[in-house]
């Protein structure tokens, strides 16, 4: 094909520790954890924000 690239050497790449397997899903599962919190977090601070807001300045 014409449009593909005629040089893959640029393209390679190689994993090194922590970057696959087991403790790549190990990261993203604490990444995933996190991310749960901090979005519960805030919502839980806007819902009260907006609680307050609304009950103070009818």
């Amino acid at each position: 094909m014409f449009w593909s690239k005629k040089d893959k050497e640029k393209e390679r790449f190689y994993l090194l520790a922590g970057m696959g397997g087991r403790a790549l899903r190990r990261k993203r599962k604490v990444f995933l954890i996190w991310s749960i919190a901090a979005g519960l977090l805030v919502s839980g601070v806007l819902a009260v924000s907006l609680y307050f807001l609304n009950r103070y300045y009818r």
